[in-house]
């Protein structure tokens, strides 16, 4: 693997880390666009099982197709190296986006009813996203919300839609 480059995806700049690994913002060099890839950290991968279960779960996250849930593009593995490559927001964190100014009450009412939304089909295919915090909510220049973040999601039992009272 090259310094810059991780599988198909050129590293342009490193955008931020956290508990599970470090965010980069890269160009997918197959498809010439933009993309965040996470690199999860090596404490993270060396559990076998613990990995497994992860990308079990972010698969069953890239399923999900709605317009306030971050898109996975691509979950792999690299020379040893374990990534996600999902779509790249242009935007700010809601924590961020806080600490500017205090948010009106229509814009607080605006952000909630579209996180809900996610969570709402999130929870609809069996997925508990179990991190909900401002730092894993964007909010892009227009205003649309992503929620960010399922590597902590939980799969559940989907709800049986065909049972009866």
């Amino acid at each position: 693997m090259e310094a810059n480059k991780v599988s198909h995806y050129r590293i342009l700049e490193k955008l931020g880390a956290g508990g599970m690994g470090e965010v980069y913002l890269a160009e997918d060099m197959k498809l010439g666009r933009k993309v965040a890839l996470k690199i999860l950290s090596e404490e993270f991968t060396t559990n076998k099982d613990r990995l497994n279960r992860f990308e079990q779960e972010a698969c069953a996250a890239s399923a999900l197709n709605h317009p306030n849930i971050l898109t996975i593009h691509e979950v792999g593995e690299d020379s040893g190296i374990h990534f996600i490559a999902t779509e790249f927001i242009d935007g700010k964190t809601l924590r961020r986006h806080m600490s500017k100014s205090p948010l009106e009450p229509r814009e607080i009412l605006d952000i909630s009813v579209q996180v809900a939304s996610a969570l709402e089909e999130a929870h609809g295919a069996g997925i508990v996203h179990r991190d909900i915090k401002p730092d894993n909510i964007m909010i892009r220049r227009n205003s649309h919300v992503k929620v960010l973040d399922f590597g902590l999601a939980k799969l559940t039992e989907a709800p049986d839609r065909s049972a009866s009272d």
